[in-house]
Formats: structure tokens, sequence, C-alpha cells
């Protein structure tokens, strides 16, 4: 009720507070192009809103935001009300925009074993002469959606705290998880505390709807699989 009072209330607010607002309220996606424009701007002017101005630049460039790109910045400011710190920021805000359309789209790795699960972590634990404790947190197609080192420690344990990795799992939107941790020592077997720690997050993240897909142990160039050896 809260959230449609204050959707409701947007026509009672200042035109150049609008933009920011909605933007909080109803995502990105449902701002116009000058809307956007105008959070860029951050201010107009006393006669005008900078939702309007934002306007009059797109119109002068035919309403077009390639067309926007392609105008110099002394020619941004020939418009009233643009200045160089705000056609810098114009500028800057659609080199940007060119860039990430020119970037590769970097394909996260999907995760359906425990060699790709090895594979993904293995650089990071095999020479360490200390515990250090990491998860990656899943899509539901298995994807990674983060790598996360949640401790570090000693030669013989590193404390984890699960709090930290239910947020971080509601936070990136997880649906399951795969942990691990690296014995130093080079012993490949899990410990009673190992086995503890495992049921624990497992628990926890049963009660978010989270699963825990495997737990490996790291050592030398080598691994154990909780899930291989059906201790999950």
């Amino acid at each position: 009720m809260e959230e449609i009072k204050q959707l409701s209330s947007i026509k009672s607010w200042a035109e150049e507070d609008r933009p920011r607002e909605k933007f909080l309220l109803k995502g990105k996606s449902s701002l116009s192009d000058a809307e956007l424009i105008a959070i860029l701007l951050g201010s107009g002017s006393v006669d005008e809103s900078a939702v309007g101005l934002a306007k009059r630049l797109l119109a002068g460039a035919n309403n077009n935001l390639n067309d926007l790109a392609q105008i110099s910045l002394t020619d941004l400011q020939k418009l009233k009300g643009i200045g160089e710190a705000k056609a810098i920021t114009i500028a800057a805000a659609l080199e940007l925009g060119r860039r990430r359309k020119d970037a590769d789209v970097r394909e996260r790795p999907r995760i359906q074993t425990s060699r790709e699960a090895y594979q993904l972590v293995c650089d990071k634990l095999i020479d360490l002469d200390h515990e250090e404790f990491w998860v990656a947190y899943l899509n539901r197609s298995s994807r990674v959606l983060k790598e996360e080192n949640i401790s570090r420690g000693g030669i013989s344990g590193t404390v984890v705290d699960v709090k930290l990795i239910m947020k971080s799992a509601l936070e990136y939107g997880a649906s399951s998880l795969v942990l691990f941790h690296n014995h130093p020592s080079g012993n490949s077997d899990p410990s009673q505390e190992d086995h503890r720690l495992t049921r624990k997050i497992a628990d926890a993240a049963r009660f978010f709807d989270i699963s825990v897909s495997d737990h490996l142990i790291i050592y030398e160039n080598k691994y154990t699989s909780f899930a291989d050896e059906g201790f999950l």
C-alpha cells in the first residue's frame, strides 16, 4: 500500500525531481530518453526543468541518441542551459553506452560436475600456505553469478560466517551454492568440522530454497568432492 501511495504522488512532485523518484520506484526501464538525460543533467534552470532541457537537447538531435552522440562538446554548449560540465557528462555517458555495445559479453561459466567446479577455483587455492573458504553462487541454469572469498585463516582452519554467505546468496539471487576450501597440509579427507559446517550452511540455505550442490576440498593439485563421495 505504501508503494502505491508513493507512486500516486508522483504528480505532486516538482518535474525536475520526478525522473530520480520514478527510477527508484518503477525502475530504469520505465524512464524515457529525456528523463534519463535529465538525471545526467541534474538540474535545469529557473525557467526550465531538467526534463524540459533534456527534451530540447534531444529535439536538436532529431530525438535520436546516435545523432546526439555525434554532437561536439562545443555545439552542445551552444544550447541554453548546457555548460561545460553538463556537456561532458552527456558525452561521457554516451561514450560508455557505445563501449558497452562494442564490448564482448562474457558468458558465465556453468558448473555441472565437480571437475568444472574445481577448475573454477583451483588457481586461487592450490598454492596457498593457509586455509581459505570460497563460495560460488549459481543461478537456476547452474551458471556462476559470483565467486566470493568468505574467509581466510591459518594452516589448520578458518572461521566461516554462515550469515555472510546467506546475505550474499540473497543479494545475488542464487539458486544454489558450491563451497570450496583448501587443505594446505595436503590431507584429502574432510574433517568432522568440514562435515558440520557443510550441514550448517545447507540447513541455512534450505530455509531460503537454496541448495548446496557441492563442497570441494582442494589439496595439492587434486580435490575431494562431497557430492561425488555421497556426503551431501
